[in-house]
Formats: structure tokens, sequence, C-alpha cells
């Protein structure tokens, strides 16, 4: 009970409050542990064998989230030494910086609201949300990077830290969002940030692939379903062709959350030279990033409702599940 009235009350927080300050955020606390680590762990040049730096990058991502975790679960033991009620408050404002749904919107309705004045404008708010070259992207270009972000991060920045927290509690959720933010700085294939991550990043990437699978997947179904309500407004996304449209991306899990917004949407989405999802679809257009933001609403609305059902079910029961 605790942990689906925390889930319910943390995502109200984030619906009406957004983000808390970076000087108390800890997602922006992890994010500079790990840059501070990765400075001293990745190589200035590129290298043909990197064992040593695949292994101490490993070494040192465990032990960031050693304490990642520790820290996590000692504040989740201290919140449930108390009541039910304000121990469940207290877990969801623990929780809900680990959560960014409100934020996300923001960030994706603003790129096309920069459209709208200028391609120069577009171009530039985007560059806020992807780490992309976006110089050269036309309008429709943008608008496809904007909700292709908004579907993946959908998964990041909502859904798998929701998953892990009802598998793991605070510990889960904050794991999660650990390997997530480690994979965004450390999991590069190249040179960036004038450092080379092609081994020192690699443990990172495989570690967020593996808690991203589920989510992902979870993602993309819940996308699909959704898609097909209202009824007059639905578009059926079949999940053979989910299934085909994923498996066109390098990465094993974002393309399955990208390929349901597309089917959904009736749009093709893509990189170029990289990937193409849903190619009989359309050209992404004006009014397809508000259309994505509206099925992307549905997500956190029906989260939000499902955990709540879930505390008033329990406690009308009599059980507490902790």
């Amino acid at each position: 009970m605790l942990l689906a009235a925390a889930a319910a009350f943390a995502l109200l927080i984030d619906r009406l409050l957004g983000e808390p300050p970076a000087r108390w955020h800890p997602v922006v606390w992890m994010g500079r542990g790990l840059g501070w680590a990765g400075a001293r762990i990745a190589p200035r040049v590129p290298t043909a064998r990197g064992f040593g730096s695949f292994w101490l990058s490993a070494l040192v991502w465990c032990a960031l989230a050693a304490i990642v975790v520790g820290a996590s679960w000692g504040l989740q033991w201290a919140a449930l030494q108390l009541p039910a009620l304000p121990a469940a408050l207290l877990l969801g404002v623990l929780l809900k910086p680990l959560l960014a749904w409100r934020m996300l919107e923001a960030e994706v309705g603003a790129v096309e609201a920069a459209l709208a004045q200028s391609l120069a404008a577009g171009r530039a708010r985007l560059a806020w949300l992807v780490s992309r070259d976006v110089a050269a992207l036309d309008a429709a270009q943008v608008r496809e990077s904007a909700i292709e972000s908004l579907a993946e991060n959908l998964n990041d920045s909502v859904v798998a830290p929701l998953f892990w927290f009802a598998v793991a509690g605070l510990p889960g959720a904050a794991l999660y969002r650990f390997a997530n933010t480690a994979d965004a700085m450390w999991g590069y294939p190249c040179m960036h940030g004038g450092r080379y991550w092609q081994w020192a990043g690699k443990w990172a990437a495989r570690a967020d692939d593996v808690l991203s699978w589920l989510p992902a997947r979870a993602t993309a179904l819940l996308l699909a379903a959704l898609a097909c309500w209202p009824p007059r407004a639905a578009q059926r996304v079949p999940l053979r062709t989910l299934r085909r449209e994923a498996a066109r991306t390098p990465s094993p899990n974002s393309g399955w959350p990208m390929s349901a917004m597309a089917l959904a949407l009736g749009v093709r989405l893509g990189k170029p030279g990289v990937y193409q999802l849903h190619g009989a679809g359309r050209v992404v257009q004006a009014g397809d990033v508000q259309a994505a933001l509206k099925l992307a609403r549905k997500v956190p609305l029906v989260l939000s409702l499902l955990a709540l059902a879930a505390s008033v079910l329990i406690v009308s029961g009599g059980a507490f599940w902790l």
C-alpha cells in the first residue's frame, strides 16, 4: 500500500510543482559525481585495447551505484519508521526527483513553440533536449527528434523509475536513474567531451540496457493501448508491427517506445543513415508534436489512477504491502 500511495503522491507533486532546485536534486548530484569520475577514467585519446578502462569504469560505476543504493535505502528505512500515511507522503517526496514528466512535457512543447517563431529557434530549443547535431535539420526533422525524445524519455523519466520503485522500492528507482544518467554521460561509442568512451562507457551502456529492457517494452505497450482510446480517434498499433519496427534501432530498448509513438501517430520517425521507423507513415507535420504530447500525457495519468486504485483496494482488503 505504501509504495502505491507514494507513487501516486510523487506523480501529483511532479504535476503541481515540477523539479526541485538543482542544489537539492539527487539526479544533479549523480551527474556531478559521474562527471568527476568520468574525467579520471576515460582516456583523452582513442585506444585500440581498453580493457583497463572498461574494468576501471565498471568498478567506479559499481562503487557509485552502491552509494546511491545505500543512501536511498537509508532514507526509505527512515520513512518506514513513521505511521503509514506520513511514510507514504515522505516516500513520495523522496521519489519525486527521480521522475521528470512535467519537465519533459514542457521541453518538448517548447520545441514546437520555438519552431512557430523560426527554424533556427526550433533547432536551438531542440539542442536542449537531444545530443545529436541539429544544425542541418529541417522543420520536419526537428519535430521528429522532439517526438522521438518524448517517447524515449517517457520511459526513462516516468515508466522505468516507477517500475523499479514497484519492484525494489526507493533503492530500485534510484539505481535506475543512476544507471540511466551514467549511460547518458558515459555511454558513447566514440570521442565525446574530449574523452574516449569506447571502452570506458561500455559498462554504463550495457547496465542501462539491462535495467531498461522490461520498462521500455511496458512503455510501448502502454502507448499502444492508450492510442486506442477514445475509440473514435483510435489509431490501432499492431503488436507484430511494433515488434518489427522496434528492432530497427541500434538500441535494444529505445526503439520500442519510439516505434509505438510512430505507429500511433501514423508518422515515420528516424535518424538519417541510422534507422527509420514506420517507413510507410507520413512525414511529421505541424500538430504532430501536440498529438504526441496528448498521447504521452495519458501514461502518467493512467499510472496515477492505477496507483490510487491499488492503494484503495489494498486498504479496503486490510492488507499492507511494503
